[in-house]
């Protein structure tokens, strides 16, 4: 049962953004002070990467871990109203996801994907180390 009416549940979701989101934020600021310039929000590449880094070919997806179904992780959660439209829902945003890296890569692109729930200064530190020295992360 949803704990909300539907007034305002629809309020709720319409306040949930789709770029420039904290995590976002945070991982762009660490990158810049680092020395990186990127662009945000590349309509031109499949997925419109959070970050897209030319210089070292490197693109960066700051996932939500509920709009992307992060495995094992506590963030995520079935809603257990209207699964008829979560389930799909949220599996076709996965199945996107995948076949946004495998375009990207093809295209020659490396795809780096951080998760809201593993933002840290560790993880921040090997994506950057991971693009600078252009190996996998």
């Amino acid at each position: 049962m949803d704990n909300h009416s539907k007034e305002v549940r629809s309020y709720n979701m319409s306040r949930i953004k789709s770029k420039d989101t904290k995590p976002e934020e945070l991982v762009r600021k660490y990158l810049f002070a680092q020395g990186l310039r990127y662009r945000k929000n590349d309509k031109r590449y499949p997925g419109h990467p959070d970050i897209v880094i030319p210089k070292y070919k490197a693109v960066v997806f700051v996932n939500g871990c509920f709009w992307h179904m992060h495995d094992g992780c506590s963030k995520f959660v079935m809603p257990k109203s209207r699964p008829e439209y979560w389930i799909p829902k949220l599996t076709r945003n996965k199945q996107r996801d995948e076949e946004n890296f495998k375009k990207l890569t093809e295209m020659g692109w490396r795809v780096f994907v951080i998760w809201e729930c593993e933002i840290s200064q560790t993880v921040l530190r090997n994506l950057h180390a991971a693009i600078i020295s252009q190996i996998e992360f």
